[in-house]
């Protein structure tokens, strides 16, 4: 007998990251070429050791970081998220319109849950991000795929034409995952106007916030006084702080908003994890400088992707910044083919284009995205060397 699946679930393709990994089962890599993996933006190393003593200093002491603890996050940590963002952002953020979420992406799942129901209508830039496409799958909610023009920049005249009737939300990622561009600030201020003339909610993903290469604020969204009746902010603590395992996110929203998503994270995980908060807490008031030298790293490296596809014959850079480039290979075959052949022949680990585009965007097959953050200056190089190599 088999049991029951929901046909929603089983309609959503599996998790990409996943899915490649099991690309290496039964390869065999030599010290000679070691496997060089630019399929997820995740860090690697552990946080600062200051950051760890706290977290492991409040296990052994605080007997609050081991109980349920405040379903939206602990006050502390909101209150600093709402002071330090009033401030770089230039506008009125207060304590009660932040709430701490177990992770980004749980944060993208919580609001979305608040926003749409099974046969409402979501707008997604592609390429995207391909978990916020697998939630909408699995929630029945319909995702409507705006292709993105040169330099992978959303038309917010395009978006308005796929407007209609049970369409409730836009959904942008600054910096991009998985195009790695940085929205000009008009740009988001377009679908902001956009969104308010239609009643939608602009929900804006800042995963990247803290490596975004531009000084100064990266839009004025949150200078507008009425900033709550139209936009979410998403954000996660995973990059900056390399908190991956402790899955610490936020949202920032209006606090009508928030309560809705409290039903919602109440259901789900009850409260953030303590000890996460903890350490996001303590980066937060400590590690501002920091975190400046991991964007300078990043910045650096994401410089060294630039240059190095500049003199890579037949490939073409789309776009690059933070964690990622998205570029476009110059081969016959189709890239789910040629990222397999990658592993094998170039122990270069990889996502094809195709996992970050629907089935009626074809230009996925001659695309990939490259997570470069987690390779150092001879890893970019060396993978250039292999790519320039490479005979699709």
């Amino acid at each position: 007998m088999t049991l029951p699946l929901n046909p929603a679930i089983a309609a959503t393709f599996p998790p990409p990251v996943m899915e490649a990994r099991r690309w290496l089962e039964g390869v065999a890599f030599t010290a000679a070429m070691p496997l060089i993996n630019v399929s997820q933006a995740a860090p690697v190393e552990s946080p600062p050791q200051g950051l760890r003593q706290a977290v492991a200093e409040a296990a052994l002491n605080d007997p609050q970081a081991h109980l349920y603890g405040p379903v939206l996050g602990m006050e502390a940590l909101r209150a600093e998220v709402a002071a330090q963002w009033s401030a770089a952002y230039g506008g009125v953020i207060s304590a009660d319109q932040v709430a701490i979420t177990q992770g980004c992406n749980q944060a993208f799942c919580a609001v979305m849950a608040t926003l749409a129901g099974a046969g409402d209508e979501v707008i997604l830039p592609t390429p995207w991000y391909f978990n916020h496409r697998m939630w909408l799958d699995m929630q029945g909610v319909v995702t409507r795929p705006l292709a993105t023009g040169a330099g992978l920049l959303p038309d917010p005249e395009r978006a308005a034409a796929l407007i209609g009737p049970r369409t409730r939300a836009i959904v942008l990622v600054s910096p991009n995952n998985p195009g790695g561009v940085e929205y000009p600030a008009a740009l988001v201020a377009a679908f902001r106007d956009l969104c308010r003339a239609h009643g939608l909610a602009l929900v804006i993903d800042e995963t990247y916030r803290d490596f975004d290469s531009r000084s100064g604020r990266p839009h004025d969204l949150f200078a507008d006084p009425d900033w709550a009746d139209v936009l979410i902010q998403l954000y996660s603590f995973s990059k900056a702080y390399r908190l991956t395992g402790h899955r610490v996110g936020a949202v920032v929203a209006s606090d009508a908003r928030l309560a809705e998503v409290e039903k919602f994270l109440d259901t789900v995980a009850i409260c953030p994890s303590q000890l996460g908060q903890i350490g996001a807490l303590w980066g937060m008031r400590n590690l501002g400088q920091w975190v400046a030298g991991e964007r300078a790293e990043i910045l650096a490296r994401r410089a060294a992707m630039t240059g190095g596809f500049g003199a890579l014959t037949g490939w073409k850079l789309l776009g690059c910044g933070a964690y990622f480039a998205y570029v476009e290979h110059p081969f016959a075959a189709p890239s789910p083919e040629l990222a397999k052949r990658l592993v094998r022949e170039a122990a270069l680990l990889m996502l094809p284009g195709t996992m970050f585009q629907p089935e009626s965007h074809p230009e996925g097959t001659r695309q990939f995205r490259i997570a470069f953050a987690n390779v150092d200056a001879g890893g970019i190089a060396e993978m250039f060397r292999r790519l320039s190599r490479f005979r699709g």
